[in-house]
């Protein structure tokens, strides 16, 4: 017989979509550094076929503009993939916080008034959020696939295992709910 309780499957699924957002995240830092690095690699082709056309000056002016711009947008990359990471694990945190908080109260609610219907609303909801959880691991495991591709063998993207629930997190949540 199962006994995950709805909060902890909800927490589940909220871990593995914060999972998956994050594989996102590094896809496109790893990718827009490769498009970089290609730009990068035609503009310094461009100036060595230009060659006798351009002064050395005029040359290693370009050279130099075009460094400068790839390093501004690396790091505004950088800024902004980083700060999308750590708002997505802000949320994640609230959610689980919030999670917990709801089947807390709920508990109490029905100890306080000796009505069990929430307790009979979430035992039957469970397969279905559990159905749902399945099919976010799936969509986690497609994303942590993506970002494993458009990292290439050259880049390396930092794919997000799921994370593990400690059992004492586990019977703080069974003790909630």
């Amino acid at each position: 017989m199962n006994t995950r309780n709805l909060s902890t499957v909800t927490t589940d699924l909220i871990t593995s979509y914060g999972n998956s957002a994050r594989n996102i995240i590094n896809a496109y830092r790893v990718g827009n550094e490769r498009v970089i690095g290609f730009m990068d690699q035609r503009w310094e082709n461009a100036l060595a076929k230009s060659g006798k056309q351009l002064s050395a000056e005029v040359r290693g002016n370009a050279l130099s503009a075009q460094k400068k711009l790839s390093a501004y947008y690396v790091k505004s990359l950088g800024f902004t993939t980083n700060s999308a990471d750590t708002v997505v694990g802000k949320v994640v945190e609230l959610a689980g916080k919030g999670v917990r908080q709801v089947a807390a109260n709920a508990s109490r609610f029905e100890k306080s008034t000796g009505v069990t219907a929430l307790h009979k609303l979430a035992v039957t909801v469970v397969p279905a959020a559990e159905a749902v959880g399945k099919l976010a691991g799936k969509i986690e495991q497609q994303t942590g696939r993506l970002a494993s591709k458009v990292a290439g063998t050259k880049a390396s993207a930092t794919v997000v295992a799921a994370r593990r629930v400690s059992p004492l997190k586990k019977a703080r949540a069974r003790k909630a709910a």
